[in-house]
């Protein structure tokens, strides 16, 4: 087995962004600067803002940070949102979620400007990602895509594992991960299968598969009757296992295998704030 190190990873691609945001206040053309905007006071949510805003001072991101009551109305969420739009100082507005209950996660993030959607799950940039044919389209048009998917291409890419003409099973299909990390890899010229629930025969398919993408959000679900030798696991999961965290794969059932994976926690994880790093300094750039 061998472990592909988010967390070096990480802390490489973040070294090089300082440098690029170094470069971009050195030409007195501002500085990128990512508003996040909590809503309420859920204690896993303030330590995924404080984290992201930690993210931002290490590479030299500004960040403004906005905290509205959990009474805030839909309208009210929406005003600061509109109001972020037109602050031509932000570059990035990040939502962080979930809402509170009884909010309308959708039409917030629909009133982000998709210029400045470094989370990417605007209705916009979720399409482009569809119509794009390949990966020098999304470096060239600068895509704003969501950040867990974009982080598991930069791993596959900075651990040396090529993606072209590889089979690649992606299991989950959802908005934020699924689907747009499938997109990923077709645009890297990969042949993608997309397995889910209601998938027939999963293990056979996942069995044959160059590339595992397990995102399903079932605890250990993935065990070494799903992978070949030699196999590229990345695990997306991050599931509550007694007191400690653990990923969609049965880590344990696949640690004597010849394969290449992604540990939880330590795999994904660290990648997926990196990215948002990596799209705020974007959207400052496409701005």
């Amino acid at each position: 087995m061998q472990i592909i190190n988010g967390k070096e990873i990480s802390k490489k691609i973040r070294e090089e962004l300082r440098e690029r945001v170094s470069g971009i206040s050195g030409k007195n053309k501002g500085v990128p600067a990512l508003a996040t905007i909590l809503v309420g006071e859920n204690p896993a949510s303030k330590v995924y803002i404080a984290s992201k805003i930690k993210a931002c001072g290490e590479v030299g991101i500004k960040s403004v940070h906005h905290n509205l009551p959990a009474t805030a109305s839909q309208e009210e969420i929406i005003a600061l949102i509109q109001k972020l739009n037109a602050d031509k100082e932000i570059s990035g507005i990040l939502l962080q979620l979930p809402l509170p209950e009884g909010q309308n996660a959708e039409k917030c993030i629909d009133a982000i400007s998709p210029d400045k959607d470094v989370d990417g799950l605007h209705p916009y940039n979720a399409g482009m990602l569809t119509l794009v044919k390949s990966w020098q389209e999304i470096l060239n048009q600068k895509l704003l895509v969501s950040c867990t998917p974009m982080g598991v291409i930069y791993l596959l890419k900075y651990s040396n594992i090529d993606i072209k003409g590889k089979n690649v099973v992606v299991i989950g299909r959802s908005n934020l991960v699924g689907k747009p990390v499938s997109m990923l890899m077709l645009a890297n010229n990969a042949t993608v299968t997309m397995a889910h629930s209601a998938t027939v025969n999963l293990r056979e398919i996942t069995k044959n598969a160059d590339i595992v993408v397990a995102a399903i959000g079932k605890a250990g679900f993935v065990n070494k009757d799903f992978i070949k030798e030699g196999a590229v696991v990345i695990d997306v999961g991050i599931n509550r296992c007694g007191d400690k965290l653990c990923g969609d794969v049965d880590f344990e059932s696949v640690k004597d295998m010849n394969i290449h994976i992604t540990p939880v926690p330590g795999g994904v994880g660290p990648m997926t704030i990196t990215m948002l790093l990596h799209n705020t300094i974007l959207a400052f750039e496409r701005q």
